[in-house]
């Protein structure tokens, strides 16, 4: 844009000056919304239905699925959005704990993303997290999928100000809203994912015997 308007208003290559100063964002303007909000919450509750939540992935995992955006991301751009998925993961471990629920459809634990040593790393990854006191992690099996289970992936979360938003997401498609109406909705679709998802003791032995199947 900048280029195009130095030439619209003849400004002779000032406008394009400033490009150098110009730095990358690191995360996806659809998201940058929630991602505000994210550093400010007291309670995180997620359903995801294709794949591990950002919170939970390991730098690998992470890379792949950013590295392999179509269109095509630079290398810098990567690096960026990378280390930003990777710094929100302070959000686990920060004090006072925040309260964290993840409910994952099958799906998400059964594509090998990244290889078979990087997706074994994943699931054990995932064993590890479950272990803070803060982590809930629970699995949606594929014989307990329902129409609104399979419909898009969710996360909600409250601020510390008490505020609820939730961000519903499919495919490069985000909605991220505080209204309380469309709030209650998806928290009424969500409570019946959780109402079907294993408990987390046994999520996560459902967890440990696909890592024994790798």
């Amino acid at each position: 844009m900048a280029e195009i308007a130095d030439e619209l208003f003849g400004a002779r290559g000032k406008l394009k000056a400033g490009l150098s100063y110009l730095t990358r964002e690191k995360f996806p303007e659809r998201s940058k919304e929630f991602f505000e909000f994210e550093g400010e919450a007291l309670t995180l509750w997620g359903y995801q239905l294709l794949l591990i939540p950002g919170l939970l992935q390991t730098e690998v995992y992470a890379r792949t699925l950013i590295a392999g955006n179509q269109p095509p991301l630079d290398d810098e751009t990567i690096d960026k959005r990378v280390a930003a998925r990777l710094e929100r993961q302070q959000l686990l471990t920060r004090q006072p704990p925040v309260q964290c629920n993840f409910v994952l459809y099958e799906a998400a634990l059964r594509c090998p993303i990244g290889g078979p040593q990087a997706y074994k790393e994943q699931l054990v990854h995932l064993l590890e997290a479950g272990k803070l006191r803060n982590v809930s992690i629970q699995v949606l099996p594929f014989e307990k999928g329902f129409p609104d289970a399979l419909s898009g992936s969710l996360v909600f979360l409250e601020t510390r100000r008490h505020q609820r938003f939730v961000l519903a997401e499919g495919q490069s498609i985000s909605h991220f809203t505080g209204d309380p109406e469309q709030v209650a909705i998806a928290m009424q679709r969500h409570g019946m994912v959780r109402m079907e998802a294993l408990g987390v003791e046994e999520s996560t032995r459902f967890i440990e015997r696909i890592v024994r199947e790798l």
